[in-house]
C-alpha cells in the first residue's frame, strides 16, 4: 500500500517510478490533489486519468487510514479534538488560534510511559506508538475538517516524541515538504521529557531550524526524580552536558519548560538552583502554571506566585517568559490530555 500521509514528494516520486514505471509529473499530480486539494482520493486527479490503467491501480494501492475525528470541543478559539484510530484507541490534539493562522499541538503516542506526576497523559501509561500517518493525519484533519491554516506545529501532545523517534522525524519531513503541507521547520517544535539519546540523535540529523523544548520542572535531582521518573536514568548533570553539546543555530535557544507547582518547585532555593543549572546553556525558560487534571495532586499557582518566581529568575539574569493557560476548561492545556484517549 502507498500511504500518502507518510511520504514526502520525493518518496512518492520514487514509489511511482518503482511500482508503476511512471515519471514525476504523475506523482506530482497525485501529491497536489491530496495535499493542496485535500482530496484523499488522489487517483481522481485529471492527469492520473489520462494515464491508461493508473487510476484503477491507485484506487487499490492508495491507503488513507489516519483515524476519524469523533469529538471536538471549542472555547475562546481553542479546539480540542479526539481522533479514533483504526484499532479503536483515541488520541487528543489541540488547535490554538493566532491572528491569521494556527498552532497545532500533536500527539506522537497513545498514552506515555514517562509517568510524570503532574501530567494527565502519564496516568495512562504507554499504549502504543503512533504511525507516521496517524501523526501527520492530525494536521491533515485541522486543514480538511476544521479549515484552519496551520503555521506552527508542536509535538507537545500525548506521548514522549523521542520514544517514537523515527516516526516523528519522518512526520516532520512530510509536514515540511514544500509541495505538501509546506510548514517551515522553523515553526516546528519537539518537546522531550529529557531523553538524552533522543537529544543526541536529533542533534546529529542536521535539522538546525527545528526547535527543541526540554521539560525540566525541577532544579535538583531529588525533586526532579520525584516528579519525573526519567531523571533516574537521565540525571540533571548528564542532561546539562547533552544540551551544552547540542548544535544550536545562531540566534536560537533551547527552550526549558518549567511547570510551576506551588509549594513544590517554586521556592527561592529552587529559583537559585535553576538559574545556576541554566548558566552554561543558551536557553530560555517557558514558565507554565500547573494545570490540574482529573485527579490533581497539586493546585494551580496564582498569577502572583508565577510573577514572583519569574521576577526572581529575571533578577538572576535568566531569560524567562510565562505561558498563560489556554484550554484549561476543555482539559486541553499543557499536561491535561488523556481523558478521551481510551479505546472505545
Amino acid at each position: 500500500m502507498i500511504r500518502l500521509l507518510e511520504l514526502t514528494y520525493e518518496n512518492l516520486v520514487a514509489a511511482f517510478a518503482k511500482r508503476y514505471e511512471k515519471g514525476p509529473s504523475l506523482a506530482a499530480a497525485a501529491y497536489r490533489e491530496f495535499y493542496k486539494q485535500l482530496n484523499p482520493e488522489a487517483w481522481t486527479a485529471k492527469a492520473i486519468g489520462a494515464s491508461p490503467g493508473l487510476t484503477d491501480r491507485l484506487r487499490k494501492d492508495l491507503a488513507f487510514t489516519p483515524g476519524s475525528v469523533v469529538e471536538e470541543t471549542h472555547q475562546d478559539g481553542v479546539v480540542k479534538f479526539i481522533t479514533r484510530l483504526g484499532d479503536g484507541h483515541r488520541i487528543e490534539s489541540v488547535i490554538l488560534p493566532m491572528e491569521t493562522r494556527h498552532t497545532v499541538c500533536l500527539s506522537s503516542q497513545v498514552g506515555c510511559r514517562m509517568g510524570c506526576r503532574f501530567c494527565e497523559t502519564g496516568r495512562l501509561g504507554l499504549v502504543r506508538d503512533l504511525t507516521v500517518e496517524e501523526i501527520v493525519g492530525q494536521v491533515y484533519a485541522v486543514r480538511s475538517r476544521f479549515g484552519k491554516i496551520v503555521r506552527n506545529v508542536v509535538f507537545m501532545g500525548m506521548g514522549e516524541p523521542f520514544d517514537n523517534f523515527d516516526a516523528v522525524i519522518q512526520a516532520i519531513k512530510v509536514l515540511s515538504d514544500q509541495r505538501g503541507m509546506n510548514i517551515a521547520r522553523r515553526y516546528m517544535t519537539v518537546s522531550t521529557a529529557g531523553r538524552i539519546d533522543g537529544i543526541e540523535k536529533l542533534g546529529a540529523m542536521n535539522m538546525p531550524h527545528l526547535k527543541l523544548v526540554v521539560s525540566l520542572n525541577a532544579p535538583n535531582d531529588k525533586l526532579r526524580a520525584e516528579l519525573m521518573p526519567i531523571n533516574n536514568a537521565a540525571p540533571l548533570d548528564a542532561l546539562q552536558k547533552a544540551l551544552m553539546a547540542y548544535p544550536l543555530k545562531k540566534g536560537y535557544d533551547i527552550m526549558i519548560a518549567y511547570v510551576l507547582i506551588p509549594g513544590i518547585n517554586d521556592s527561592p532555593d529552587c529559583c537559585r538552583q535553576l538559574a545556576d543549572w541554566l548558566a552554561p546553556l543558551r536557553a530560555k525558560v517557558n514558565l507554565i502554571p500547573f494545570n490540574p487534571g482529573t485527579e490533581a495532586l497539586y493546585r494551580s499557582p496564582a498569577m502572583e506566585e508565577i510573577d514572583t518566581f519569574r521576577n526572581r529568575l529575571i533578577a538572576m539574569g535568566v531569560n524567562v517568559q510565562k505561558r498563560l493557560p489556554r484550554g484549561r476548561d476543555l482539559m486541553a492545556a499543557c499536561g491535561q490530555l488523556s481523558n478521551g484517549a481510551m479505546a472505545g
